[in-house]
């Protein structure tokens, strides 16, 4: 096997860039300062993009995994986290066995 050196100097380069984009949001996060509309909205981006993480998957793998999202996200917002995981899991479960 021989290692292609225009690949490895492209894969070490996409790693620094990468790396070097996350550590500049946290340091300029930290120097922000933020009040009104532009806090809700700083706040927002975690779950929005957990949101954009989860739902191609929940929606596109079939009818079990969908219908166990929905009932994950009516759970959570009413159950703290380790039991909203939990009535992901079992709703997850118990709908693939239910619907094949």
């Amino acid at each position: 096997m021989t290692i292609d050196s225009a690949a490895l100097v492209a894969i070490l380069g996409m790693a620094i860039v990468t790396y070097l984009t996350r550590i500049a949001g946290i340091m300029l996060a930290g120097r922000l300062a933020l009040s009104g509309r532009a806090k809700a909205a700083f706040d927002a981006i975690p779950p929005a993009v957990l949101i954009a993480v989860i739902a191609p998957s929940a929606l596109a793998t079939g009818w079990p995994e969908t219908l166990a999202a929905l009932i994950t996200a009516a759970a959570a917002t009413r159950l703290p986290l380790l039991a909203t995981i939990a009535v992901g899991v079992a709703a997850v479960v118990a709908l693939r066995a239910l619907m094949g």
